[in-house]
């Protein structure tokens, strides 16, 4: 019963309007930061976790004619292999697979393989970018887009399930959305955010 309590109660970090435009904007004005900004695209319009989004492959993202798929079935995520929800899957907005399709023409300028069964995202040297590799570039890119705070990786996550109940008001959609076995785990996303109590502080007449 502590648990559920716990778990209800606790609300989530995530980013604010003004930290996910500064986070997009330095990584796409930075000559080096294209990869990076499509790697946060994917993880605030589709929820994926850390480990799931190192692990897809280019075959996972594009059909054989090199376009971006509406649907992504995850070969990796969170729970695998333990009998339970056998198959997965997110859905990509047009906006997300209109950003996808420069990334593969981007990877093809750039000489990276197009197999279907190479990484998606890949280090400097040519291998797949490591979970490790991804939370050290945010947290570079936080401190150059001028973050005050310093936010783990997962708050990408966060900031897409809170952002998704937060337009729609819909647990059970979120629940979906989030891939989570439980509604009782989604209702974390139910809270009010910082950014939400931040904004009331300013109304209140003092």
């Amino acid at each position: 019963m502590a648990a559920y309590v716990e778990s209800v109660r606790r609300a989530p970090r995530t980013l604010t309007d003004r930290e996910q435009r500064a986070l997009f904007r330095v990584t796409g004005e930075h000559r080096a930061g294209f990869r990076d900004h499509l790697l946060y695209a994917i993880a605030l319009g589709t929820g994926l976790r850390a480990h799931e989004l190192v692990a897809l492959d280019v075959g996972d993202v594009f059909d054989a004619a090199g376009r971006p798929r509406r649907r992504i079935q995850l070969r990796v995520f969170k729970g695998d292999g333990r009998g339970v929800d056998d198959e997965q899957e997110v859905l990509l907005s047009d906006t997300l697979r209109s950003k996808l399709a420069k990334l593969r023409h981007w990877k093809e300028q750039r000489g990276e393989s197009l197999e279907p069964g190479s990484p998606l995202f890949v280090s400097q040297r040519g291998t797949r970018l490591s979970t490790r590799q991804l939370r050290h570039a945010f947290a570079v890119w936080q401190e150059r887009a001028g973050f005050e705070r310093h936010l783990s990786l997962h708050t990408l996550r966060h900031s897409s399930c809170s952002s998704m109940y937060a337009r729609t008001k819909d647990l059970r959609l979120t629940q979906r959305f989030a891939r989570h076995r439980s509604v009782v785990t989604t209702m974390i996303y139910t809270h009010p955010s910082d950014e939400d109590l931040a904004r009331a502080v300013e109304l209140l007449r003092c």
